[in-house]
Order: C-alpha cells, then structure tokens, then sequence
C-alpha cells in the first residue's frame, strides 16, 4: 500500500474538476501513467468496487431471465455496414484493425452486429421467443472529445444485454424493464438518483427507434448519462433477415432491444454523487470492505494486539462483514488517512485501553463520528452499516431536489444553467421538426435539449421559447459531457 498523507487539495464545491482527479488517483483508483491516450489502468481498489457492481448487476438481470454470453471484440465491416443508420452514427468512433486476409475488422463499439446474427441461427419460431442475453466485458469508442478518466475514456467497461421479442408490444415492455432494472440498482443499490429522459430523436442511439437514458447530476452542474435503454424494432433484423415463424406460422421479423449500463462510467456517479472533500464514501453494496481494523500498539503488546484484531475479523465476517487489519509499517496517521480517503464505511481501532474495557472504538465515515462498542455487541456494526447507507442515500436524493426549474424566456435558461441547474421548457417538438430549436439552444447556452420524461406523461402548455410556434412537449435542457 502506498503512503498518501496529503489528503484531498481541492474542495468538491469550489473546484469538481481538481477534485476529481484527485481523489481518483489519492483513493487509488485509476493510474492514468501507462500514456495511452483515452485508456486507463484500473487499480485493485477500483477494480473490486467495479466487480461488485458487476455481480449485483448480472444477479438482477439473471433475475430477469437473462443469460449470459461472450462474443467476439471483433466486428467484421460488413456487419457494421448492415444497418446505414447504424454505421453513420457510429463511423467516426470506430477503431478499425489492420486488414487480415483482406477482410476489415473493428473492435467493437457496441454489439448489435454481432447478436442479431447469431439471432438468425438460434430463433425458427415463437417458441424460442422471447430470447433474452448479456455479456460484460469491454466497448471502444474512438472518442475525439477531450477524454478523462472513468468520465470519457476510449475504452467503456459494461454490460450490454440484446434481446428478442415476437412483438412490438412485449419490446417495449422490456424498455420498460430495462429502466426498473436502473432504478432497483443504480438508485435503491448504489444511492444514484436520476432522470430517465427519452432522447430526442436527433440525439437516439444510431439505429434504434427510440432511446431512453438516465440523466444524472453532477457536482459542477452537468449531467452525465448513466444506462440507456433502446428499442431497435425490426431495423436490425430485417438488414440481417432474421425472421422467425409466429403463432400463424407466419414469417415475421424479430423486435429487438438493447441496454447498455456502463460499470466504470457509474462509478463517476458513485464518486461524485457521496464523496467529500476528504475523499471517497462508498455505498455498503460496492465498497470492497466494511470496516478495516486499525491495531493501536507498542513494542511490547504488538503481538497480542494483532492477535486480537484478528480474532476480532473473524468474529465480524461471522456476520457477513467484509473485514481486513492494517497491519503495516504505517504510523497511525497515515493508516486513518489512507482508510478516509479509500472511502471504508467503518474504521475499528483498538489498543490496550479497547482491550482492557473490552470494546472496540469505531469511527463512522459519512458523519465523521466516533463512538465506542462494547465486544459482546459487535453485531450492532451490521445496524450501523445500515444506517450509513440510509443517510449517505438521503443525502444523495435531496441533492437532486430543486435542481430542476421551469422557464419561460430565453434569459431565464441562461440564468438557470449558470446557476447549476436543469432547465424545464415547454418546446416545439423532440422530433425532427425541433432540430433547428435545439442548435439555437446548444449554440445559445452550450447545452443540450435532454429530452422529455420516458416515466411520466406532461402536458405542455403555449408557446415554445425558441421558435414561437405552439408547443407539443416538454422538455429538459442541460449541460453534459
């Protein structure tokens, strides 16, 4: 373990951009010293929250049916070129691969090419339907933007899922699934409140019908899209003919669906939403330990010390803790520091005045408090860990409130966006005839028209703000990465 006493330099109010970066590579997250333009190294404390959040999304959707797959990183162009919408959109972010035997290959930036194919061999009729898959592993995008670590990289860790339906009707009720799926983890789970917005359709994912993302606030007043969910229809089966016989014994095209929830692009939210200006906090769900127990200790009592905050671990991973001891050449200082900015919920320490009243002296992270457990009632640890996420959470989802203000001018979405916030308008339309409004806006404001709610019908009401024509939906604007 590398000694960091330094603590974090910058305040996460005054300056997120510092901030960030430090706490990232402080907490021991990231190591961006490989020089790779766009990709990163992810570090073992990063890497285990990662994974956690890995397993508890593959437990939900397994719970939804879904089964796991692995394919290829590797697209042939030919199946990139099957859909035009698909490959126009995504042309200019492809990473192409020398020509082997003459046939070009790019590493895959999302896998729609890849599955629907495979759906042509395995579906004959409705009885293989519906048929519901994911893999985890790695998407490449050739960002030209400006990239940062975890925020915009040029590789996406993440799980996609690609799923096939006989109807319209059951697709879109997976979409709707799809955006259950974000709440029941990445809000109850990891305490990331968001907003889930159905692009405009100038802003969908290339190929699909439609796309719905989940919009989350950042600490410097953008957004940042976490998992998106696309109804593809029939576009991608009928460019690889992949029919199936229904109910009639009629030949029909598949409708399929994608969702695509990004494990180290969630973890900015994670970071940014419940983090402090000593470092990280992490959800109890993802955080790779508990509680680490600090052993306070002299040159004479340094074995029985040890001795007991190991038998301690023991008796707290019987309660499905997950438990380490530090027990390195640190001082004291330097091991409270480290443990504050890695984010550990609890820190146990114990010496001989612990042992001599047989209790243990716990510090709590979020509320920076400290309190003292007698032995025999380590079991209220499991209570307090609780606890914490209820309050870390709270306090996540009142940061979202008043974030979001109507306007009915012009100045008035000038005034909302500099002061941190989400513009609400009513507009002319989030389909092709409103283009022209929404280039006003992002050339005006430097922002972007979000879209419109995908989970709550609104009613719009007069003009909209930019053109002056009647109105027909409302609509969020902001300013994103």
């Amino acid at each position: 373990m590398e000694k960091n006493n330094k603590g974090i330099n910058f305040k996460k109010s005054e300056n997120f951009s510092e901030w960030f970066s430090q706490i990232i590579e402080k907490a021991e997250l990231v190591d961006m010293r490989l020089n790779i333009k766009g990709f990163m190294v992810i570090r073992p404390w990063g890497a285990t929250i990662i994974e956690n959040m890995y397993g508890i999304y593959q437990e939900e959707l397994e719970k939804k049916g879904h089964k796991q797959t692995f394919m290829p990183s590797v697209i042939p162009e030919e199946n990139l070129k099957k859909e035009s919408d698909h490959i126009k959109g995504f042309t200019p972010e492809v990473f192409w691969l020398k020509e082997i035997n003459e046939e070009k290959l790019a590493l895959r930036p999302t896998s729609e090419t890849l599955y629907t194919p495979m759906f042509k061999l395995w579906i004959r009729s409705y009885r293989d339907l519906p048929l519901k898959l994911y893999q985890r592993g790695s998407v490449f995008r050739l960002d030209t933007k400006a990239t940062r670590p975890l925020i915009r990289t040029r590789e996406i860790l993440w799980i996609e899922t690609h799923n096939a339906f006989a109807t319209k009707q059951e697709a879109e009720k997976q979409v709707q699934e799809d955006i259950e799926i974000t709440e029941n983890i990445m809000h109850k789970k990891f305490g990331i409140p968001f907003l889930a917005i159905k692009r405009p359709s100038w802003d969908k994912f290339a190929g699909a019908e439609y796309t719905i993302g989940s919009d989350v606030f950042m600490p410097d007043g953008k957004l940042i899209q976490q998992p998106s969910t696309h109804l593809m229809g029939q576009k991608f089966s009928k460019a690889f003919d992949a029919k199936f016989k229904n109910e009639k014994g009629e030949e029909d095209y598949l409708w399929t669906t994608a969702y695509g929830p990004a494990m180290s692009r969630i973890l900015v939210s994670v970071i940014s939403m419940h983090s402090d200006d000593k470092g990280l906090i992490l959800p109890s769900s993802i955080t790779p330990l508990h509680a680490i127990i600090i052993p306070i200790y002299s040159k004479e009592n340094k074995n029985k010390i040890l001795k007991e905050s190991e038998k301690l671990k023991k008796e707290l991973e019987k309660i499905e803790l997950k438990v380490e001891v530090d027990n390195s050449e640190n001082s004291v200082g330097e091991k409270f520091n480290i443990w504050e900015v890695k984010g550990v919920p609890l820190r146990i320490e114990i010496g001989k005045k612990e042992l001599k009243n047989k209790e243990i002296n716990l510090f709590i992270r979020d509320i920076q408090k400290k309190e003292q457990i007698k032995l025999n009632q380590i079991s209220k640890l499991k209570k307090i860990l609780e606890e914490f996420d209820k309050r870390i959470f709270s306090k996540a989802d009142k940061t979202m409130q008043n974030k979001i203000e109507n306007c009915i001018s012009k100045k008035e979405i000038k005034d909302i966006l500099n002061n941190k916030q989400i513009a609400r308008i009513n507009f002319c339309s989030a389909d092709e005839e409103g283009i022209k409004c929404a280039e006003i806006i992002e050339k005006e404001f430097s922002a972007e028209v979000r879209g419109t709610l995908a989970n709550k019908k609104e009613k719009s009401e007069g003009k909209c703000i930019i053109c002056g024509k009647p109105s027909h939906q409302v609509v969020y604007i902001g300013r994103s990465y």
